[in-house]
């Protein structure tokens, strides 16, 4: 499993929308597999779910990306899984942390 998680500002729907473009954009064999959107008051929260053939573990691997806004406040939390051929414990976490790389450059923007 990796984890990146940032609070920042910005426009949820601009963010939401890039953030989708930037994983889908990141891989040929990026897939949009479910997701949620939750609004209470001024509060949204939009959870993604997307997976990618990883080339280092030849396997699946997922990410999920929650993203919370009350107005232009912002937290993203993206969180990888999947990817190792252990059966006991994880030996290779090269796949998620390749995933996650793309949130991460995209990020830096903010």
């Amino acid at each position: 499993m990796a984890k990146y998680e940032k609070y920042f500002t910005g426009n949820f729907d601009t963010v939401l929308s890039q953030l989708h473009d930037t994983v889908m954009n990141g891989s040929m064999s990026a897939s949009y597999e479910d997701g949620s959107n939750w609004i209470n008051g001024g509060t949204r929260c939009a959870v993604r779910v997307y997976e990618r053939y990883s080339m280092i573990g030849s396997s699946r691997v997922s990410m999920n990306l929650t993203l919370v806004g009350n107005g232009n406040n912002l937290f993203l939390s993206a969180i990888t899984s999947g990817g190792s051929q252990a059966v006991l414990f994880k030996i290779n976490t090269l796949g998620e942390e390749s995933f996650l790389k793309c949130i991460e450059e995209f990020m830096n923007q903010y």
